[in-house]
């Protein structure tokens, strides 16, 4: 399944917000999303275990928590290398997921995807960060190999950042939100509503703050 203009558009506008709720002049700040992406790969790669002198078990779960995350920062960089526009960058984005790419060039060598284990296709993704390179072809193919579709990558973005932004509308950051709701935690709650979302909808976004304020509301 491939990612719908609609969700990348979305998911943009959703980083931009985020983003600009960290720092208004944030394009203008010229982060360095690539390194950014370089430490959470890393941590990935802890995640999935690299150590051959002794026995360790891969966890997948947190793998693609990582993935998540990742993508926070391929979309931060996507939107500031084209100076903040967000449709210029959904189409450059959307025109190279569309190349279907089975490998990718680094180090003047190609290396193709399908011969590539998980763990080194990890190593790559870390290397061109360094190299303040990004590769959707090779995004996408780690998330096949940790079972996730684009959906699934989808549905853990868009629910993570309107809960960011639902906790900190709610004083998070001044200690008074109740992260508690009716004894269980939001995140609980943020799963059940995901499941009953329209995630095609173009205002996905606002549906599910709307249905997170709802339940807040009546339990705290």
């Amino acid at each position: 399944m491939t990612l719908s203009e609609t969700q990348l558009i979305t998911m943009l506008e959703l980083q931009d917000g985020m983003n600009s709720k960290v720092n208004p002049a944030w394009v203008a700040a010229n982060n360095n999303w690539h390194r950014a992406i370089q430490v959470e790969g890393v941590e990935a790669i802890e995640h999935h275990g690299w150590k051959w002198w002794k026995k360790q078990e891969c966890d997948l779960a947190q793998l693609r928590m990582e993935l998540v995350d990742i993508w926070h920062f391929i979309l931060s960089a996507g939107i500031q290398v084209k100076h903040g526009d967000i449709a210029l960058a959904k189409l450059e984005m959307q025109a190279e997921l569309n190349l279907r790419q089975k490998s990718v060039q680094f180090d003047d060598r190609y290396y193709v995807l399908a011969e590539l284990s998980l763990l080194e296709k990890l190593d790559l993704l870390v290397g061109l960060a360094a190299a303040r390179r990004t590769s959707l072809a090779l995004f996408e193919s780690l998330l096949h190999d940790c079972d996730m579709e684009w959906n699934d990558l989808f549905k853990q973005y868009v629910g993570k950042n309107v809960l960011n932004v639902f906790r900190q509308d709610h004083g998070y950051k001044a200690g008074t939100y109740i992260k508690i709701w009716d004894g269980r935690e939001d995140n609980e709650h943020l799963v059940e509503v995901l499941e009953i979302a329209d995630l095609d909808s173009t205002n996905v976004r606002d549906e599910l703050y709307s249905a997170l304020k709802a339940r807040y509301l009546m339990v705290c």
